[in-house]
């Protein structure tokens, strides 16, 4: 029996209109992951390194990196992570298209 793929599962559930709506409302937050992780990459941290330093535990870093629950991280949180790295966060606004 085959299983289908991730691919052909999201393009199928992508057709359904209220999944739809469901899933681009949380592409800010999965972007956020994406830079976050990218971030401590590029310093060459840890998830355990970026805990200590912000004064948490790993498991904390791992919620906020992963999407084992969808949560929207305070902008207090970002900062943090942000400075443990030697970053500022920097906010701007788009207009919508």
């Amino acid at each position: 029996m085959n299983r289908p793929s991730f691919k052909d599962f999201k393009e199928k559930a992508l057709k359904d209109p209220e999944f739809k709506k469901e899933y681009e409302a949380m592409a800010p937050v999965w972007e956020l992951r994406r830079k976050l992780i990218k971030l401590r990459i590029k310093e060459g941290k840890t998830q355990e390194q970026v805990a200590r330093l912000m004064g948490t535990q790993k498991s904390n870093i791992s919620r906020l990196e992963g999407g084992e629950k969808v949560s929207f991280p305070t902008l207090s949180t970002i900062s943090k992570y942000a400075n443990a790295l030697g970053y500022k966060v920097n906010l701007e606004f788009d207009p919508l298209s």
